[in-house]
């Protein structure tokens, strides 16, 4: 058995940020994948998948119906069988690995699902996404349901504030374009919970919060704005505004061999840093006007274009 695909996602602005009503942007990145599968011959990994979602399925039982049904003895039963969650993605880096996962089993199992078909509505959308933090919260103890609701839509997802969220097209991509977004491997695996810590106590000093409100949303919402716009100038002077914000206020989340580097960046214009997901290891983002350049600067480390201007 084999189930469909449910890929990666990159939130390309909003981290943090969204936590506090900040506009976000988050699209799907299909270069990794993930499927529910079952093999006669299972690896350690899939055994270890497997033993994962054991506790997954159990906790799955604890949330009230109400807001969404499993079919529980299947999924029990096919966990038993030896089921497991066959990825590519990178655990820890940002780009959703527990969010495929999600949206794999409740494709598969829950009740009167809300399906990609049908007309979805804000409504939809928020009940989707309400059910995903739900689920997902057993990964990270807090979730906004962005990552699973990306990966099992499969679209761009445009989060204008916590209760409003659509669905967007995003500019066609350049395939000649100089210009770039790119993933930028900091070789260091990323835990979620403990960054999203520091942030909410940082949330506590009222020097933070005003800095949040004035800087860091202003200008993830100017680039959001301009990113769908297709205004690029714009763009990149609000994207260095942003990677210097996170870099005054943000430190804790960007590990200490990278603080050079992304100054360098700002200093230079060659390309700007910004954090994806939460930080503290897996991706960086990175934005370029041209990428040519970036590679040569960055020629250390490993680069991967997730889209072109």
């Amino acid at each position: 058995m084999k189930g469909p695909l449910f890929y990666s996602k990159i939130l390309l602005f909003g981290e943090y940020g969204i936590i506090k009503d900040s506009k976000g942007l988050s699209i799907p990145y299909n270069f990794y994948n993930g499927a529910l599968k079952m093999d006669e011959n299972p690896s350690d990994e899939a055994l270890a998948s497997n033993e994962n979602l054991k506790g997954f399925a159990d906790y799955l039982q604890t949330i009230n119906s109400d807001l969404v049904a499993f079919d529980s003895e299947k999924l029990q039963a096919d966990v038993a069988s030896g089921m497991y969650f066959d990825s590519s993605i990178p655990q820890g880096y940002g780009v959703g690995s527990s969010g495929a996962l999600v949206a794999a089993i409740y494709d598969k199992y829950a009740q009167n699902r809300i399906t990609v078909l049908e007309n979805l509505t804000r409504e939809k959308l928020l009940k989707l996404k309400e059910i995903f933090s739900v689920m997902e919260s057993f990964f990270h103890g807090k979730s906004s349901g962005l990552d699973p609701l990306n990966s099992y839509l499969s679209i761009p997802i445009l989060i204008n504030s916590k209760d409003n969220i659509e669905a967007t097209g995003i500019p066609s991509q350049k395939s000649e374009g100089k210009g770039a977004v790119f993933l930028l491997d900091s070789g260091i695996i990323g835990e979620t919970a403990p960054m999203v810590g520091i942030f909410m106590e940082n949330m506590k000093q009222e020097g933070f919060r005003k800095m949040l409100k004035d800087q860091f949303i202003k200008h993830t919402d100017a680039c959001v704005e301009d990113f769908l716009k297709g205004d690029i100038k714009s763009l990149f002077r609000n994207t260095k505004q942003l990677s210097k914000v996170v870099l005054n206020h943000f430190k804790p989340m960007i590990p200490k061999q990278f603080h050079e580097l992304w100054k360098k960046g700002i200093e230079t214009n060659e390309y700007y840093l910004k954090l994806c997901g939460s930080g503290g290891g897996g991706y960086i983002l990175g934005f370029t006007e041209d990428i040519d350049r970036a590679k040569m600067s960055l020629k250390d480390y490993k680069l991967e274009v997730v889209y072109n201007f």
